[in-house]
């Protein structure tokens, strides 16, 4: 698959892409400029991947179960060839990950589920169960559940997580929730935040004014948070 690198050192950070975008988007939209002197100084390395949600969650034609599936062959394909490609070209030992839209939901799933490869987390705008109808935005699994299913939402997983080792690993990641006033996926995200709270899990949450679900807020935000 297809990715970008800018930058040559510093902190690296998986960036996963909106829903069904692509791995050059965030530089059209100006995401990557706006992290520009980060980027020059050598204080930031930004690993811009593709997604195939086309193929996993927003795949009507297939069964929810193939659509999960995919998602995880996904994963492993970030697992076994994106992060050891950052290992490769970043010495610095200090990874992160973000996202915006549905990339947040990738980043956030991706970090507690690995959270001895990250130490910090940016989600903007996300949406951390996709079982869930949310106005307009379906379930994308139309109400099919399985283990592979529960094990990727973090709004379902995060209560029932206990073994130490797994919440010591957690505590130690430095999250950071960002969403709009007026975006559909704000009591998502509250309740996402007070399940990690319960955890003894430490993050940090902002809500900005407005709906705050575009590329002019998420130009803001990288300066902010990344």
């Amino acid at each position: 698959m297809e990715l970008l690198i800018f930058g040559y050192g510093g902190r690296a950070v998986l960036f996963f892409p909106t829903r069904m975008a692509r791995f050059y988007d965030y530089e059209n939209w100006g995401i990557v400029e706006a992290l520009r002197h980060k980027i020059n100084n050598g204080e930031l390395q930004l690993f811009c991947v593709d997604s195939v949600d086309a193929e996993s969650f927003y795949n009507n034609w297939a069964h929810p179960a193939v659509r999960i599936a995919r998602h995880l062959q996904y994963e492993e394909y970030i697992l076994n060839e994106v992060v050891p490609l950052m290992r490769q070209k970043n010495n610095a030992g200090y990874f992160e990950v973000a996202g915006c839209s549905m990339g947040a939901y990738h980043a956030l799933n991706l970090a507690l589920k690995h959270s001895n490869i990250f130490k910090k987390v940016v989600s903007m705008s996300g949406r951390y169960d996709l079982t869930q109808q949310i106005d307009n935005f379906n379930d994308l699994f139309d109400g099919y559940h399985n283990d592979d299913v529960y094990f990727n939402m973090p709004r379902q997983y995060i209560a029932n997580i206990n073994e130490y080792s797994s919440l010591d690993e957690m505590r130690k990641l430095n999250i950071i929730l960002v969403v709009g006033q007026t975006d559909p996926f704000l009591h998502n995200n509250q309740e996402v935040s007070r399940l990690l709270w319960d955890k003894g899990v430490n993050n940090e949450f902002y809500i900005w004014d407005n709906y705050a679900h575009r590329p002019r807020y998420w130009r803001q935000m990288v300066q902010l948070y990344l």
